[in-house]
């Protein structure tokens, strides 16, 4: 079939922003019990609430594996309408969801409140009273009939206190077991209930900077007694400590400049599997695995290497690594249960998926997928690692080409280029099918998704590399991609735009406004005024800004020279914010006074503020508008018209344009 010739950006697409929507869900914590398999599953259909769902005899033993094909028809919610499982303790949350005992429990997202669940046909029983608290991360501790949890309490002014507390499972009143640092996580009990481990951090630390792995007896009376730090502090991040099934810790550390496994036993450390690879992630939410135990002396991990995450089995004792074949590149929530390893894969051709992995035969199953996209290989623009120079440095992203079978730009016209600038700023992206990357490809954009100095995944001197250098770095690695990406050839220089959110939606504003380089920008959620955001913002991350700009507020002249809204006289270039009115990381005057700033300069800019969300968008609708807004506004800006009908949205100024 002859393709049609159109612009760039006006190709039209499959993957529209309905498609990508209609049943789409996040598949996040997984949690084996018993025979069966319990994950939960955020949907924007349903106002972003994130269900429970239960497959039945999902692991259960069986002499004829081909039987293990088993229909996802017999999963089942367990919570209906509106019951959430989330956590907001460090406001993001995770670590909601907890099994032992042949019981379940949850954290409500509504009420805070801890849960038990026995059926769909049982409404949830309170654990917990009404009051202060929050919960994440908890486990059943069965011989004292408890849960050991983090707990935050809200109580009174000023900063929450976070600790450790124990909850009987007859219900009452949080005990306080532990307490005295800022920040814990990871409590774990070992297999045979007499000693408990836990993770601790203090301010000014983020827990990828610095963390504690502690150890104490549990007496009599199920107190912690004789707790002593085992590994940790002096600039060192643990990661997931966890016992082996015959009571052995281990953990992973970045000791050596990289997240390696480790195991402690009669107060040594050994390195496991020791290389230059990431077993570890940054602890932004609760609940995080990268590996677990098949039995006492095999370890499945994953691990980071060059962007890209792979999967494989440990001998302990020698430290043998099997690679495990598996078409994925991401992987996330990984348990291990029965011989089966069950984890949310991320393709590089299709959404992500819950699978089962049988360790015997080394088959796979996909038990849930995160959308049911019947899309031909043909329209999915697959990655391309590259490295570049960005000053003295070599930076890494990901290029996706313009990729659409229907379509072809006319001669010698070259794509517009969508710059992307991934959270955190302490995170990472990978080459995994992303659904909106998909979006931008098949309408005839380029995208190079970024991994600046800062990010994840490329050993702990990469990552600290932003420590008091963000809006720098960061942008001077998005700067020098686009650069790159234009040199190549591969994109238009006169159409380059960049689009990111939260502290990507920063690094979007630092672009536009200190350097001459984009023709047009998207920030979500971002920040304008990091002084304003280091004054009213969250206890978790109220001293991050600390490490990452300098001590405030006696480096207040630094952070108004880095803070794009006092620097508009610099802007030039059209801009579009979204935001949520309800955002208690980046509040929304840090939009709303940015937009203000612009429109007084005559600079086109939008504004699309959703009163109902918070930081960043779970509703479909919200979801939708956001992403159809953003390429309307790129249209206007750029002189295409997408083919899509979309809503217009409000530009300010663009007569002056």
């Amino acid at each position: 079939m002859a393709r049609t010739t159109a612009p760039y950006g006006s190709w039209k697409s499959p993957i529209t922003a309905d498609r990508m929507l209609a049943g789409a869900v996040g598949l996040g914590s997984i949690a084996p019990l018993g025979d069966d398999l319990l994950w939960t599953e955020s949907r924007p259909a349903e106002g972003g609430r994130i269900a429970l769902v239960r497959l039945r005899s999902a692991t259960a033993a069986r002499s004829d594996r081909d039987a293990l094909r088993l229909p996802t028809a017999t999963a089942e919610d367990l919570l209906a309408a509106p019951w959430s499982v989330r956590s907001r303790v460090h406001e993001y949350g995770g670590g909601a969801l907890t099994v032992g005992d042949g019981r379940i429990f949850f954290s409500n997202d509504r009420d805070r409140r801890l849960y038990e669940v026995e059926s769909a046909d049982v409404a949830p029983r309170a654990l917990t009273p009404e009051g202060p608290w929050r919960f994440a991360d908890a486990i059943v501790d069965t011989a004292r009939q408890r849960l050991i949890a983090v707990g935050e309490s809200h109580a009174g002014g000023g900063e929450p206190s976070n600790v450790l507390v124990a909850i009987p499972l007859a219900g009452g009143e949080p005990e306080v077991l532990v307490s005295g640092h800022d920040f814990y996580a990871a409590p774990r009990l070992s297999p045979d209930g007499t000693r408990l481990c836990w993770l601790a951090w203090n301010h000014p630390h983020m827990p990828w900077q610095e963390t504690e792995l502690w150890v104490a007896a549990v007496d009599d009376g199920g107190r912690p007694r004789d707790a002593r730090r085992i590994a940790g502090g002096h600039g060192e991040s643990i990661f997931q400590p966890r016992w082996s099934p015959d009571g052995v810790m281990h953990f992973v550390s970045d000791r050596t400049g990289w997240w390696n496994l480790y195991r402690h036993e009669h107060d040594v450390d050994r390195a496991l599997c020791p290389r230059a690879a990431e077993f570890g992630r940054p602890q932004w939410a609760f609940g995080q695995s990268t590996w677990d135990f098949a039995d006492p002396g095999t370890i499945v991990a994953t691990y980071g290497h060059d962007g890209s995450w792979h999967l494989a089995r440990i001998d302990v004792e020698s430290g043998r690594e099997e690679t495990l074949a598996v078409p994925y590149v991401d992987f996330g929530g990984l348990r291990v249960a029965h011989g089966h390893v069950f984890f949310v894969g991320g393709s590089t051709l299709r959404p992500a998926e819950l699978v089962d992995l049988d360790l015997e035969t080394g088959r796979h199953r996909i038990l849930r997928r995160s959308l049911e996209l019947d899309l031909d290989p043909a329209w999915v623009s697959v990655a391309e690692p590259l490295e570049f120079e960005s000053g003295d440095r070599t930076a890494y992203a990901f290029y996706y080409p313009p990729t659409n079978p229907d379509f072809v730009a006319p001669e010698g016209e070259r794509p517009p280029l969508r710059v992307r600038s991934h959270g955190g700023p302490t995170g990472a992206t990978d080459p995994s099918f992303n659904l909106p990357i998909q979006y931008w490809t098949s309408r005839g954009f380029a995208v190079i998704d970024v991994n600046y100095g800062g990010s994840t995944g490329y050993g702990r001197a990469y990552r600290d590399l932003l420590a008091g250098q963000w809006g720098r770095i960061d942008v001077e690695d998005c700067v020098h991609a686009a650069r790159h990406t234009a040199e190549r050839g591969l994109a238009d220089p006169d159409r380059l735009t960049i689009s990111g959110s939260s502290a990507g939606g920063y690094t979007v504003l630092c672009a536009l406004t200190f350097h001459d380089v984009f023709r047009a920008g998207a920030s979500l959620y971002g920040i304008g005024d990091l002084g304003a955001l280091a004054a009213d913002t969250h206890k978790f991350e109220s001293r991050y800004t600390d490490w990452l700009v300098a001590p405030y507020p006696e480096g207040e002249a630094l952070y108004r020279e880095r803070s794009p809204l006092f620097h508009c006289e610099r802007l030039d270039c059209p801009a579009i914010f979204f935001q949520g009115g309800e955002d208690k990381v980046v509040p929304p005057n840090q939009a709303e006074r940015m937009v203000a700033a612009l429109r007084d300069k005559g600079v086109p800019v939008a504004l699309v503020i959703f009163p109902d969300e918070g930081h960043g968008f779970r509703k479909a609708e919200n979801i939708k508008r956001a992403l159809e807004g953003e390429l309307a506004f790129f249209g206007r800006i750029l002189g295409f018209t997408p083919a899509d009908e979309i809503p217009p949205v409000t530009i300010e100024n663009l007569a002056s344009a």
